[in-house]
């Protein structure tokens, strides 16, 4: 698909230039990506300016805040001119394609450099970062996703609910990874087992050992496959799930392959563990709607949404961005549809005055070609996920795999790739599709400024080629002192 008329090539000179109104003249001084490829060095200021950049930039990755005070009274956003000089050659990269771009200052929201930035562009999975924002402002901080059990129309009949949760799993706790990592308390998923423990504890008070199990996703609407469907970056979307239908739940795979039915799986794995607890099935499951007002019998509930969307932006997690927008369509009280999504994060994001002209979304995970997103409308998220003023937006933040270190930055920014210096420094989004490779997040400076970038190719080049020239521009970002 091509671009919108008008996005510049690299090749281009007035890449080079900032856009009108970008520059300053107040005279302030100034799915895993392995980022390997060559870069140049510094900016050729004065030795000493380096070896001070050189100290500040000795980051890694801790737990606690993520975002130094962007407003603080030593630091100053850097000038479009600056920063023109300090991106130098590193945007015109041919690797990059076509590229368009924006740099803003974190704390405001002020747009700093940028080439094209209202531009729409395919984004790939930094429409995670639109998703976020907009499920965020919808839902209460506390917000979980419930899995039920009900009673049925008749006595002896239970229905699982599907309420949304594709994180729900099968697993012993111990056995869970989350990008590779063990969970805690407050990111481990909610337990199956659990589930039928707690199912079979209430059906025995009530003297029943033996069920007909029905199950109900009459929560989503709409098709169930996603456009680009293709069972492995993504299963069906349905609100009934086990381990994010993947046939092999223990898969670190970032596109596992998936069961044909997840729905039905589910229902299949409730009934076996149903059985471990004393309790019969006697029947296939089938779907069934469970009856208005039927008594609930057990649940179990998601981590709070602010650790499901962290889990979703770190391991760029299709099916729960999918999930999340049919979260945020509920609650705007749209369907709980592909098409449900898109509006309610479409509608949110306009009333929280970020700017949406060009912006066209058809999910939320950003599988889907036709979507198109401007860089500036992606850094005007990032500086409402920064601010102050929403505290509720802060997991959007804190959610960005960190280069080097975390998520799908783990493989990026390594040190043969030119842009290594700004390792444990950069917090941002992947986005890739075939020809499109795109990353949007923050950066501090030399200065210790918090900058927000998003910068969006189209190339047919090689995509380690240009996802590390993609880096070697963020790189540059983080050594600026300008």
């Amino acid at each position: 698909m091509a671009l919108a008329a008008g996005v510049l090539t690299v090749a281009d000179p007035a890449l080079a230039q900032p856009s009108p109104g970008a520059s300053r003249s107040d005279g302030h001084g100034k799915h895993a990506d392995d980022g390997h490829g060559q870069g140049g060095d510094g900016q050729g200021n004065g030795r000493g300016k380096q070896d001070r950049r050189g100290d500040r930039h000795r980051a890694v990755p801790v737990k606690g805040p993520v975002l130094p005070a962007g407003d603080a009274g030593d630091s100053h956003p850097p000038t479009g001119s600056g920063l023109r000089g300090a991106l130098g050659a590193t945007v015109q990269d041919k690797s990059l394609g076509t590229l368009n771009f924006a740099v803003a200052d974190a704390a405001t929201g002020e747009l700093l450099f940028g080439a094209q930035e209202n531009a729409p562009a395919t984004p790939a999975s930094t429409t995670k970062l639109a998703t976020a924002v907009a499920a965020l402002a919808l839902l209460p901080a506390g917000h979980r996703i419930a899995t039920t059990v009900v009673q049925g129309a008749t006595p002896g009949e239970i229905t699982l609910v599907g309420g949304g949760d594709p994180t729900l799993t099968a697993l012993p706790t111990d056995q869970i990874r989350i990008g590779g990592a063990p969970v805690d308390a407050d990111s481990a998923p909610a337990s199956m087992a659990d589930l039928a423990r707690r199912t079979a504890t209430a059906l025995k008070a009530a003297g029943t050992t033996s069920v007909k199990l029905s199950y109900d996703t009459s929560l989503y609407s709409g098709p169930l496959l996603h456009k680009d469907h293709d069972a492995m970056n993504i299963a069906a979307v349905t609100p009934l799930m086990v381990d994010e239908g993947r046939i092999d739940p223990r898969s670190v795979d970032e596109a596992p392959a998936r069961v044909f039915d997840p729905a039905g799986q589910a229902a299949e794995t409730f009934a076996n563990l149903l059985k471990a607890e004393g309790v019969t099935v006697q029947n296939k499951a089938g779907q069934a709607t469970a009856p208005a007002g039927a008594k609930e019998l057990a649940r179990v509930e998601s981590p709070e949404i602010g650790r499901v969307v962290e889990r979703m932006l770190t391991t760029s997690d299709n099916q729960l961005a999918e999930a999340v927008a049919r979260q945020a369509a509920l609650a705007a009280k749209q369907p709980a549809s592909f098409e449900g999504g898109a509006s309610a994060v479409t509608a949110e994001l306009g009333k929280l005055g970020v700017p949406m002209t060009g912006v066209v979304l058809t999910d939320g995970s950003g599988l889907a070609k036709a979507n198109l997103i401007p860089p500036i409308t992606l850094v005007k998220l990032l500086a409402e996920a920064a601010s102050p003023q929403h505290p509720e937006l802060r997991p959007v933040i804190t959610g960005l795999p960190v280069a080097g270190f975390t998520g799908t930055l783990a493989g990026r920014f390594g040190a043969k790739s030119g842009a290594g210096e700004a390792a444990g420094i950069v917090r941002a989004k992947t986005g890739t599709l075939q020809g499109v490779n795109t990353l949007a997040g923050t950066v501090v400076d030399a200065d210790g400024r918090v900058l927000a970038f998003a910068l969006m190719t189209r190339t047919g080049a090689d995509p380690t080629a240009a996802r590390a020239a993609v880096d070697r521009i963020v790189a540059k970002l983080a050594a600026c002192g300008c």
